[in-house]
């Protein structure tokens, strides 16, 4: 009898299964419906470190930057060079990104999100 080999299609459902039981998890520690957009939001208050305080638009587009900054420096993509005055990161490009698709870089930023929650 020959060893069964993993399909695309059940790698993604085990992928998918781990995405939607983190984001479960978060929405009941939370208490509000979590997408890759809110996710991201809660790890860039997480990495600046000034969580319970409101933040204006701006700030949150910043908080997202952060979020994908230190998610994509786990693959050596960027790299944190400083904090400012009010204590935000920045971070310098390290090598380019790869020409991949929308889809793809979604996949990537999910992949990442798993491995910084020890998923």
């Amino acid at each position: 009898m020959a060893l069964a080999h993993p399909t695309d299609t059940d790698v993604d459902l085990v992928f998918d299964t781990r995405w939607r039981n983190l984001a479960a998890r978060l929405e009941k520690r939370f208490e509000m419906p979590m997408d890759l957009d809110g996710i991201l939001f809660l790890i860039g208050v997480q990495e600046l470190g000034q969580g319970g305080r409101v933040f204006t638009k701006d700030e949150k587009v910043g908080l997202m930057h952060i979020a994908v900054s230190v998610l994509l420096a786990r693959y050596g993509y960027y790299r944190e060079v400083r904090r400012d005055a009010d204590g935000w990161p920045h971070f310098e490009r390290v090598k380019d990104l790869p020409r991949i698709s929308g889809k793809q870089q979604e996949h990537l930023l999910k992949e990442a999100i798993l491995a910084y929650f020890g998923e």
